[in-house]
């Protein structure tokens, strides 16, 4: 492991670690790969990359995973109850 991929793979590249609404939400500059390695370090819930470039892994549940931070609208309401 070389300083340069320990400053840019998740989770030690996550510059600052949010819980909103029962999702951490990690802000930084993450990949498909960092995807991966969050499925793989919490089984249970849903991770996914939001509009911002962050990760935020999800409680499980049914349905589709909306990002706390969208494309469209910033910030948006989280589905389901709170």
């Amino acid at each position: 492991m070389t300083a340069e991929a320990l400053l840019s793979r998740w989770p030690t590249a996550a510059q600052k670690v949010e819980l909103l609404h029962g999702v951490l939400v990690f802000t930084g500059d993450f990949d498909e790969r960092d995807l991966e390695t969050a499925g793989r370090t919490y089984p249970s819930r849903r991770p996914v990359l939001n509009a911002d470039g962050g990760l935020e892994v999800h409680p499980a549940g049914p349905g589709a995973i909306t990002p706390l931070v969208s494309r469209t609208a910033g910030v948006s309401e989280p589905e389901g109850d709170v």
